[in-house]
Parts: structure tokens; sequence; C-alpha cells
């Protein structure tokens, strides 16, 4: 599915039916919600390379390094994000991080949004 020129991802697709099907719902059942306020330090817990552009729009971001952060408050709580300014060889699993703001924008789509990208922690 393309929505505004960007490729959406397929809701249908056999692998990940049951996991679309599920995020369709728009409520948890809980009746209250709180934000809860984190230092931005975690630890790496996973990370994949991405050398291949696979849709053109990341094609200026590769290789690039996509990674699930275990936040400090809660390991349990576990953010998809981007991990920059480190050397891909020196990724391991419970690298301390930290989060830093940049914005995050695609080639050929207008506009852009300040997202939490982690790095390393700084000794």
């Amino acid at each position: 599915m393309i929505h505004g020129g960007f490729p959406l991802p397929d809701v249908d697709w056999e692998p990940t039916r049951e996991y679309f099907a599920g995020t369709a719902c728009v409520a948890c059942g809980g009746t209250s919600q709180t934000w809860t306020t984190v230092s931005g330090r975690g630890t790496l817990f996973s990370w994949s390379v991405v050398h291949f552009p696979w849709i053109p729009q990341f094609k200026s971001l590769v290789p690039f390094v996509t990674a699930l952060v275990a936040l400090d408050e809660d390991p349990g709580v576990r953010l998809v994000t981007r991990m920059i300014d480190c050397a891909i060889d020196h990724l391991r699993c419970d690298l301390p991080v930290c989060a830093v703001f940049r914005p995050l924008r695609f080639d050929g789509l207008d506009g852009e949004v300040v997202v939490p990208m982690f790095q390393p922690t700084k000794s």
C-alpha cells in the first residue's frame, strides 16, 4: 500500500497478518494510561545492520543500524530505534546507550519528525 508516495506494510501478508490484526484494536481494555519520564539511558538489546535500501526512500541512509534498546528504568521495555554515531564493529549486547533527538527524514518526502535515536554513552 502506498500512502503519500511512501510504502506502508502489507497488513494482509500471511507472516504478519495476525500482528496487524492485533494492532487494529483501538484499546487494550485499560481505562487509564500515564506517561512516565525516563532518563533516556539504556542498553543495546539487539540490532541489525541494513545494507540494502529495500525502498528508495532509504537509499541515502544505508548502511544504518536498527536496534532494540532496553530502558534502564525497566529493561523489559524495549524501544525500536536507530543507532547513530557509532562504528558498527563497536556494537555489542548490553552496550550502554543514551537517547539523542535527531530529525527523521526520508529521500523524496517533504517534512521531518524529531525522534529519539541512540548512541553509545560517552564515558
